[in-house]
């Protein structure tokens, strides 16, 4: 039987990535995209120039926040394998749009599970958690695994805390298989231009390229901010593990290591052979929100242990990674041979 996999978010890093594994792995590919007067695919834009992949990727027009078109799209495609990636996933911007992020990161959720459950379908469904769920309750060094309280800081980490809810309420009323994944924070040159790593490694190029043109300054906040970052494509493979699993069940997916925003800072001025990153960064108390999540570090254990995964690319080569690829004016990165290896 054919593997047909639907994704929300599609357009976005997480399932940009995980649209190139699954063609990779032979799935016809479906894609939610919301209609839009200025086009965003730019992150696939690279598979319809592929001939080889392009004629089992399919983009239908549907909104997370629209019941409507959720369950005509589901009656038409028919997927065997759903990854809700969909949401407002800026952490610091839902505080400021607070309904709209409930509305279509913890709502979209759950209209696409009863969706799932009304149109009469048996997929396997993936749902985006995310280590923000945690909050700042644990001390410092504390390994936030699957049975960690959550204590959400944000609108978007309460909208997420529903989501993972809704999936294991679905799981277990309606004997549904639907997964979680809590990935901890996940990086690459595909990350959006207004997330912090991307800001960072963004500056860093332009001052390599062409620093006559490049802005003076750099403005930041929270430096003292500490993260779990591994590199996304490793995490999307995880995402795709999660669903070939023989029950469907809750996965941490971490590094098991934290970093400041200082020390990601030094590791992309090293890697652009800029010097001291001090002289360029000035802060800017807008970028502070109203209640931070000082540190998060996650035990991927289980998930090494019954799905054989383990985070590989640590955050100096992350940071590496995203410098080159940003001095290079492009969001590609060459995943395939870490997919097959």
């Amino acid at each position: 039987m054919s593997k047909v996999a639907l994704i929300t978010g599609i357009t976005g890093q997480d399932g940009s990535y995980l649209a190139d594994l699954l063609l990779l792995k032979g799935y016809e590919v479906h894609g939610l995209i919301r209609r839009s007067s200025s086009p965003n695919t730019e992150r696939i834009d690279h598979i319809y120039a592929d001939p080889h992949t392009d004629s089992k990727l399919r983009l239908h027009y549907a909104d997370i926040t629209d019941s409507g078109s959720l369950n005509h799209l589901l009656a038409k495609v028919q997927p065997t394998e759903i990854y809700n990636l969909a949401a407002q996933s800026h952490v610091r911007v839902s505080f400021d749009i607070p309904e709209y992020t409930a509305d279509a990161t913890g709502m979209g959720t759950l209209r696409l599970l009863e969706a799932v459950r009304t149109v009469g379908i048996h997929p396997r469904i993936y749902q985006a958690g995310s280590s923000e769920m945690y909050g700042g309750i644990m001390p410092a060094s504390y390994l936030l695994n699957e049975t960690t309280p959550f204590h959400p800081r944000s609108p978007y980490a309460c909208a997420k805390v529903f989501s993972h809810n809704c999936a294991v309420n679905y799981r277990e009323a309606y004997g549904m298989f639907v997964s979680n994944g809590i990935l901890f924070n996940h990086e690459s040159p595909r990350r959006g231009i207004t997330f912090v790593t991307r800001k960072i490694t963004r500056f860093v190029a332009s001052h390599m390229t062409d620093s006559a043109s490049a802005d003076p300054f750099l403005y930041l906040g929270n430096l003292d901010a500490m993260r779990d970052w591994g590199y996304t494509p490793e995490y999307v493979y995880a995402m795709w593990k999660i669903l070939q699993h023989g029950e469907p069940d809750d996965f941490v997916i971490a590094t098991g290591t934290t970093h400041s925003v200082k020390d990601f800072l030094a590791a992309a001025f090293e890697a652009g052979g800029l010097g001291d990153w001090s002289k360029y960064v000035r802060i800017d108390p807008k970028y502070f929100r109203p209640s931070e999540v000082n540190v998060l570090i996650g035990d991927a254990s289980k998930a090494r242990q019954q799905l054989g995964w383990q985070a590989t690319v640590g955050m100096n080569e992350l940071a590496s990674i995203m410098v080159e690829a940003d001095a290079r004016g492009e969001n590609r990165d060459t995943v395939r041979k870490l997919w097959t290896s």
